[in-house]
């Protein structure tokens, strides 16, 4: 059984936030969004393919990549890694290019809970409440969900 996610859509501001926690240490989970090779393995919904054309994963890096479907359809996303500390904190920009011009800035901190396990909280703003509506609306929920069972088990092979 995996932790829950909880993903809160607040009423009438243009945010989404997520919070999971994961049963491994702090810098294991830091890991995993750091290097393209975990993160191709996790990020996204089950069955979808993803190339990573660039993933830079520190102060400055910026990333772009493509997942595509069973059915073939590609949906590519890019942005911009502003801060990353070690094991702490990360702010970037998240834009899908299928639905260009809303641009997202999400920050990701690394909690460490003792014991062996981390919680991540992700807050993502967005340029208007139609374009998070939007990014709920398009099924971002069930990618965030699958994708954190898939990084269960990649922590729990770590």
């Amino acid at each position: 059984m995996s932790n829950p996610v909880t993903i809160s859509v607040p009423e009438g501001v243009p945010f989404i936030d997520i919070t999971r926690e994961f049963d491994a240490p702090v810098a294991s989970v830091f890991r995993a969004h750091k290097e393209p090779e975990l993160i191709r393995q996790w990020l996204g919904p089950h069955g979808y393919d993803m190339q990573i054309e660039k993933y830079e994963f520190e102060s400055g890096g910026s990333y772009r990549y493509v997942h595509t479907d069973p059915a073939g359809e590609k949906y590519t996303f890019n942005g911009v890694f502003h801060v990353v500390r070690e094991n702490e904190f990360a702010i970037q920009t998240f834009e899908f290019e299928g639905y260009p011009d809303v641009v997202s800035i999400e920050s990701i901190t690394f909690v460490d809970l003792g014991n062996g396990r981390t919680r991540i909280e992700v807050h993502s703003v967005y340029p208007s409440q139609e374009g998070r509506d939007g990014m709920v609306e398009s099924g971002m929920a069930q990618g965030v969900e699958e994708g954190y069972e898939r990084l269960d088990k990649i922590l729990a092979s770590m």
